[in-house]
């Protein structure tokens, strides 16, 4: 009887690979069809589990129900209900869906909390299970726009029943009552939940699959607090083998992801694996884009005939992206990059605006003073749940860019489109990797290298590339300047010339105490003379200075801005008619 069970689920398995499911074929994810597929996602973080730093308030309140705490402060519990309502209801929505689907994206990883869909054990009554429909209308319509776009929704337990690792802020851990793995009944819970997300979803292809449990992180027997020292890690296998059983009792459709201790990395003990249609998750921030930095998981997928996925990664520079998604790519693994949404966020897709009231909140919050009127507390918070709206979020082509374009090719693209005759500001420099697009000294963060966080970009602002990045108060600017230049640092511009001419060029600049130097280049080989750019006096005092003969084609023209000495502050390049210019049409 039971073998004839299991050849009645192989062959449901077969049909409904077939119909277009997405599994496990040896050492490589496939479709329906068995066609290889590189899963590239994006994380929805902050949606269903918020984290402080993705919204500024990470030095005082970083687990969610300490930010719901300090939000229920100022403006009161029904206050509060009514910003999380539309904080949930602007945060993603169909439009969000489609613009990831039209930027390249074609999967999602939802980062779920489980109190959206069943109570916690304090919550419930008589140990009772219970539900709650909310969580899953959330994930019934962004599946629903994930259909429409044929991208592949997989969901991700972020927050775990009780919470399943140290690091409190990723699953909105309470220290005072029990963790995941202090409680059996939190167990129970999480087992239960997964067992009626598979039910709910069993027969639908476009979900990807169960990532079934977020970066734990949690010391069973060592002293690693976060479980980066385990040698057997026997809780979380025993606890991820009795969820894989709920979830095949009823559906055997969909693959199933796992990941290790220590955020996902640490796979000591889990091994051998018992089920055929799994992958390991692995998570990788800050570290060395190199095959030696994944070769351990390599060295899995190969001991284990099994596909691995790069289930969470982001937080750098466009530079560190280009080269981690190369390294991926080139060895036929899938990805999923973090977060989506975030406030003043350089380092994703879109940001959120801060607006300077939501500055006079965090500054009560964290330093007290004096407490902000309901009012005020009430509209500033609204109007941030507002700045959530894909409308109303600044998108960022440069990530974008590197994401997709720049891991096929080193060629440059326009950022904005540049006119001569015409001003050209100092940010709009081209899109392209560094020593393509731009050279610049500082460009990725290697914490595994200093034990610290570096600034890609010192100005944090802006573009996420290299390039050094401050708001700009001269008038005349886009709102922004190049700072930190280097000497032998470049910008490349690609522009539009009306006629071939020779121009001269107004440099806007400032500078506090050394005088710098530049000069133009073009793609033929010409260069302009070098001009010296004498001090202004401060930072904030600009001076125009004027380059005379620079000879351009018509048509398009790429130009290199190369700083022979740096130490200034560049505003924008003004392109004009040289009255000495020979003229030619």
């Amino acid at each position: 009887m039971k073998k004839a069970l299991i050849a009645l689920q192989l062959l449901l398995s077969i049909v409904s690979f077939g119909q277009g499911f997405l599994h496990r074929d040896g050492q490589k994810i496939v479709d329906g069809n068995g066609k290889n597929i590189i899963l590239r996602g994006l994380g929805l973080g902050g949606w269903m589990v918020q984290e402080g730093y993705m919204i500024k308030t990470e030095p005082f309140a970083s687990p969610q129900y300490v930010i719901k705490q300090r939000i229920q402060k100022v403006i009161g519990e029904q206050g509060t209900k009514e910003f999380y309502a539309a904080y949930k209801a602007n945060g993603i929505t169909k439009r969000d869906v489609d613009s990831l689907a039209a930027w390249g994206f074609n999967s999602i990883r939802l980062p779920m909390h489980y109190n959206l869909y069943t109570p916690s054990i304090q919550e419930e009554k008589n140990g009772e299970i219970t539900w709650i429909e909310e969580g899953f209308t959330m994930t019934d319509n962004l599946l629903k726009w994930c259909t429409e776009n044929k991208i592949y929704l997989i969901l991700d337990l972020h927050a775990a029943p009780g919470g399943q690792g140290n690091d409190a802020a990723i699953s909105d851990y309470d220290t005072t009552k029990p963790s995941l793995w202090e409680s059996e009944a939190n167990q129970k819970k999480m087992i239960a939940l997964w067992k009626k997300l598979a039910s709910r979803y069993r027969d639908n292809p476009w979900i990807g699959a169960y990532d079934i449990i977020n970066e734990p992180n949690w010391n069973f027997t060592g002293t690693n607090k976060n479980g980066c020292d385990e040698n057997s890690n026997g809780p979380l296998r025993d606890l991820m083998v009795r969820v894989t059983k709920a979830i095949r009792e009823v559906d055997t459709n969909h693959l199933i992801f796992i990941e290790g201790n220590c955020w996902g990395n640490n796979y000591n003990g889990i091994f051998p694996l018992w089920d055929d249609n799994m992958a390991l998750s692995f998570h990788k921030y800050w570290n060395y884009n190199t095959k030696e930095s994944i070769q351990k998981m390599l060295d899995y997928r190969t001991q284990y005939n099994v596909p691995i996925w790069l289930g969470e990664s982001g937080e750098n520079s466009n530079v560190w992206f280009k080269d981690a998604l190369t390294l991926m790519e080139s060895n036929n693994i899938g990805w999923g990059f973090w977060p989506m949404k975030k406030i003043e966020n350089i380092a994703g897709v879109t940001s959120v605006t801060k607006i300077p009231e939501y500055d006079v909140l965090l500054s009560y919050w964290k330093d007290g003073g004096q407490k902000p009127s309901v009012e005020f507390a009430k509209k500033t918070l609204m109007k941030i749940a507002d700045n959530y709206k894909m409308e109303n979020l600044t998108v960022k082509p440069d990530v974008i860019d590197a994401m997709f374009r720049q891991v096929q090719t080193n060629d440059t693209k326009p950022y904005k489109r540049n006119a001569v005759p015409g001003k050209t500001a100092a940010t709009h420099y081209d899109l392209g990797t560094n020593g393509h697009a731009y050279s610049d000294t500082d460009f990725v963060n290697y914490r595994v290298e200093t034990g610290n966080f570096e600034q890609w970009n010192k100005g944090n602002t802006m573009r996420n590339d290299g390039v050094d990045i401050l708001p700009c108060k001269d008038a005349g600017s886009n709102g922004y300047q190049v700072s930190f230049i280097d000497d032998g640092e470049w910008l490349q511009f690609t522009t539009q010339v009306a006629k071939q001419n020779s121009y001269k060029v107004s440099i806007r600049y400032s500078s506090e105490k050394s005088e710098g130097k530049l000069h133009l280049e073009t793609e033929n080989g010409k260069k302009s003379e070098t001009i010296t750019l004498p001090v202004t006096g401060g930072n904030e005092k600009w001076k125009t200075i004027v380059l005379s003969g620079v000879e351009l084609n018509k048509g398009t023209n790429k130009i290199k801005v190369v700083f022979d000495k740096g130490g200034f502050n560049l505003n924008y390049l003004d392109f004009s008619d040289n009255k000495k210019g020979s003229v030619k049409k």
